[in-house]
């Protein structure tokens, strides 16, 4: 398993995007092997910006090895989830233009709740639109993902599925998106701080570790999730030592992306939490 940095890390969707070379820098500097683009974060998306990217990266010793996109497949109108689609094939292409392997994807949201923080306060869950049922947004979100796979396979670029709320808050939603599918070129993003335990349709608010077992002979990324300074929108102690093991145990050997979402400032938060990753997976 090899650690990196999310540039999300250093940028919450607060005020100017933190420079994504700065991040590289800094991954350099605290011993990080690569680094996951958040592709809000991206000031441009001009080929001499992308060209630089990959020269800093270069530069620096660094692997680019994930594209963290923001789309949604929850969809009632056909020409909306369209478009969605359409952005997805072309973040592949971006993606494929700066060398990297793997996008992040989201199934998408219903929206019903308006407020991202509300959300987060109810475990991420939330209600179907009214006339709809969960049922009819899986099979939106497996036809238009099965739509991206001829582009993420000509691009040769896995597409992986996080467990980020909604469909996919639980591994058991994840996984009816991934087994429904059954194509080499999709896979999943565990994201140890996404998933929470859920119980007779309760959230209890701690990690799920049955959930990351079941996801983790899926992943292609690992997303580690630390909160120094308290959480931005909640605080999960984490038990890594046992994620580690989860891991091992299937024979996962990728990224384990870290996404520091702490209210400590980035510039100290984020190499305690390396030191942290570290010093588990060193043992």
């Amino acid at each position: 398993m090899r650690l990196g940095i999310a540039t999300y890390s250093f940028w919450h969707f607060r005020g100017e995007p933190y420079p994504i070379e700065r991040v590289m820098e800094h991954a350099c500097e605290w011993g990080a092997a690569g680094v996951e683009i958040l592709h809000r974060q991206m000031t441009s998306e001009e080929p001499a910006y992308l060209r630089r990217l990959k020269r800093t990266a270069l530069a620096l010793g660094l692997d680019l090895y994930a594209l963290a996109i923001h789309q949604d497949f929850v969809q009632p109108d056909p020409s909306e989830r369209q478009r969605h689609i359409e952005h997805t094939r072309y973040c592949l292409q971006l993606a494929h233009e700066l060398g990297i392997p793997c996008v992040r994807i989201n199934s998408g949201r219903w929206k019903t709740i308006a407020s991202f923080d509300e959300l987060m306060r109810r475990g991420g869950v939330e209600p179907p639109l009214e006339g709809y049922t969960e049922s009819d947004a899986f099979g939106w979100v497996i036809g238009a993902i099965e739509a991206c796979l001829p582009d993420a396979e000509r691009y040769g670029i896995l597409l992986a599925l996080e467990n980020h709320w909604g469909l996919t808050a639980t591994a058991e939603g994840t996984l009816r998106i991934v087994t429904a599918i059954n194509s080499e070129w999709l896979r999943v993003c565990l994201d140890t701080g996404n998933l929470l335990r859920h119980e007779k349709g309760q959230v209890h608010w701690e990690p799920d570790y049955d959930g990351m077992a079941a996801l983790a002979p899926y992943a292609a990324l690992v997303h580690a999730k630390t909160y120094f300074g308290g959480g931005e929108w909640y605080t999960l102690d984490i038990d890594y030592a046992r994620v580690a093991a989860i891991l091992r145990q299937a024979n996962y050997c990728g990224y384990v992306s870290l996404e520091f979402e702490g209210k400590e400032a980035p510039e100290t938060g984020v190499p305690k939490s390396l030191a942290l990753l570290r010093a588990i997976w060193e043992q």
